[in-house]
C-alpha cells in the first residue's frame, strides 16, 4: 500500500458513516487551517450531474492555450489520488500531496470528518499556496451540501445537464436534484447553464431569479451544434465557426459550447484562436477514449477498443448515441464489457442499448466493495433480453469477446472499473 493510500485509508475512520452531506465540519477544519478558501484566484464551479469534467476540460485548455495558469480540482480519480488536483497546470506531487494531507489531518485533530471533506480541505490549502490565474472548481455530489459549496464569491458558476443519479441523498425527482444543483449560484456571480430538462431548468431559474441573477441558458442565450464536421456556436455577440471538439461524441458539442459559453458569458481572457486551440487540444480519459497497447493487443485486427466511464442513465443514452452514429459510419458487431457500483440500477444504464442487441459482459470491478457482483449485473442485462454473461475478470471477458471476430468493444459501466482498466493496460492519465 502507498503512503497516499494508507493515509486515505486511515482519515475513512474519521467518519464512518457512508454519505453526510454537511458543511459544518469542513468550516471548522477550513477555519483552523486559516480559511485557505479566501486566499484562491477566482474560482468557476461547476455542478451537474453528467459533463462536469468534460466542461471542465474545455475551460481549461482555452485558458491554457491564452497561456494563463490553471488550478483544477476534480472527483474521482481514475488510478492515483493526485490526478484530482491540478497545479498551475501539473498533477500535484506525491510527497507534496502526502505531506498536505497529514499536516490537515493533524490540525483536524481525530475529530469526526468525511474523507472528501478532509481531502479538499487540503485541495483549498494547495491551491492558496500555490500562485496561479484561476481555479477551475468541480463539486463532488449535489451542490448545496457539496465540500466544494464555502466559496462564497465565485468568479462565475456552471451547471451541466441535471438527470436522475444519487436519488438516496439528491431526492427522486429532477426538480428536487436540480435543487441541489442550484445550491452554488451566489448573489453577484454570472451563471452559465447548460441543456436541461424542463422541468430542471424551471427549478434552476427559480433559484437564480431569488439570487438576482439573469442565468445565460443554453438553447435561449446560447447555442452549439455539429456542421460539416465542425463546430457551430452562436449567441447575442455573434457567431464562431470552430474545429469539432477533440473529445469524441455527439454530447461533446454540448459540453464544448457550454464551456465556450462559460468563457464569453464570464469574460474570460481568451480569444476565439485560444478557444479554437484548446478544442483541438483538450483531453480528458475515460470518455469514449480509444484505447491502444496491451489490451487492444488482445483483439484482432480491425476491432476497435473503447474506454467509456459513462455510469448513470444519461452517460448511458450519451454514449448510446455515439456508438450508433459510429457503427452508421462503420458497421461492427458491438461488445459491451460492464462494471458497476451497487448506487446505481444496472437496467437503468442497460436500457439505452437494448436496440443495439449488444452482447453483454459483466465484470464485478476489482477492489471495491461496493461493486455490484458480475452475476447480479448479467443477470438485469438478461431480463432487458440482451444476451449477457458474467466473467471472473477483464481479461478472460476481453479473450472472449476476441473469439466473436472484428467487433467494437466498449468497457464502460463506472469510473471506477475505468481507473482498473487504465492501470491494467499501462496507459495512467497524465
Amino acid at each position: 500500500m502507498s503512503r497516499t493510500d494508507a493515509i486515505l485509508k486511515r482519515l475513512t475512520t474519521l467518519y464512518p458513516k457512508f454519505m453526510d452531506l454537511d458543511l459544518g465540519r469542513e468550516r471548522r477544519l477550513l477555519a483552523d487551517l486559516g480559511h485557505p478558501e479566501e486566499h484562491l484566484p477566482p474560482v468557476i464551479h461547476v455542478a451537474g450531474t453528467n459533463a462536469k469534467g468534460s466542461t471542465i476540460a474545455y475551460l481549461r485548455a482555452f485558458l491554457e492555450a491564452a497561456g494563463w495558469r490553471v488550478h483544477v480540482y476534480t472527483s474521482p480519480h481514475l488510478v492515483r489520488f493526485n490526478e484530482r488536483i491540478r497545479l498551475a497546470g501539473k498533477l500535484v506531487g506525491t510527497r507534496r500531496i502526502n505531506d498536505t494531507l497529514e499536516e490537515v489531518e493533524r490540525v483536524n485533530a481525530g475529530r469526526p470528518i468525511t474523507q472528501f471533506e478532509i481531502t479538499t480541505s487540503a485541495a483549498f490549502k494547495l491551491f492558496a499556496e500555490t500562485p496561479a490565474d484561476y481555479l477551475l472548481l468541480e463539486v463532488g455530489l449535489g451542490g448545496d451540501f457539496d465540500s466544494t459549496n464555502v466559496i462564497d464569491h465565485p468568479l462565475g458558476a456552471i451547471i451541466t445537464p441535471v438527470d436522475f443519479d444519487h436519488q438516496k441523498w439528491l431526492g427522486y425527482t429532477i426538480p428536487e436534484i436540480a435543487s441541489h444543483k442550484s445550491g452554488i449560484l451566489k448573489r453577484g456571480a454570472p451563471a452559465v447553464i447548460g441543456r436541461q430538462r424542463p422541468e430542471g431548468l424551471e427549478q434552476i431559474e427559480r433559484a437564480a431569479h431569488a439570487l438576482g441573477i439573469a442565468p445565460f441558458v443554453h438553447g435561449r442565450d446560447y447555442d452549439g451544434y455539429a456542421q460539416g464536421g465542425r463546430l457551430v456556436y452562436q449567441d447575442e455577440g455573434g457567431l464562431l465557426d470552430l474545429p469539432a471538439p477533440a473529445l469524441v461524441g455527439h454530447h461533446q458539442f454540448d459540453n464544448a459550447a457550454l464551456a465556450v459559453a462559460a468563457a464569453r458569458h464570464f469574460r474570460l481572457p481568451v480569444s476565439d484562436t485560444d478557444i479554437a486551440t484548446g478544442l483541438r487540444t483538450v483531453v480528458w480519459p475515460a470518455r469514449i477514449q480509444p484505447l491502444g497497447g496491451r489490451l487492444r493487443n488482445m483483439l484482432p485486427a480491425g476491432s476497435e477498443l473503447w474506454l467509456d466511464g459513462a455510469h448513470n442513465a444519461h452517460g448511458a443514452a450519451a454514449l448510446a448515441l455515439s456508438l450508433a452514429e459510429m457503427n452508421a459510419a462503420r458497421p461492427k458487431p458491438l461488445v459491451l464489457i460492464a462494471g458497476m457500483m451497487n448506487t446505481r440500477p444496472p437496467a437503468d444504464f442497460f436500457a439505452a442499448f437494448v436496440d443495439m442487441s449488444p452482447r453483454v459482459m459483466t465484470l464485478t470491478i476489482p477492489g471495491e466493495p461496493n461493486a455490484h457482483p458480475a452475476a447480479f449485473i448479467a443477470e438485469e442485462a438478461a431480463r432487458l433480453g440482451l444476451e449477457a454473461r458474467a466473467y471472473g475478470s477483464l481479461l478472460p471477458a476481453l479473450r472472449a469477446a476476441a473469439a466473436i471476430g472484428e467487433a467494437r468493444v466498449v468497457i464502460c459501466g463506472s469510473l471506477y472499473l475505468a481507473g482498473d482498466v487504465l492501470a491494467r493496460n499501462g496507459t495512467p492519465p497524465e
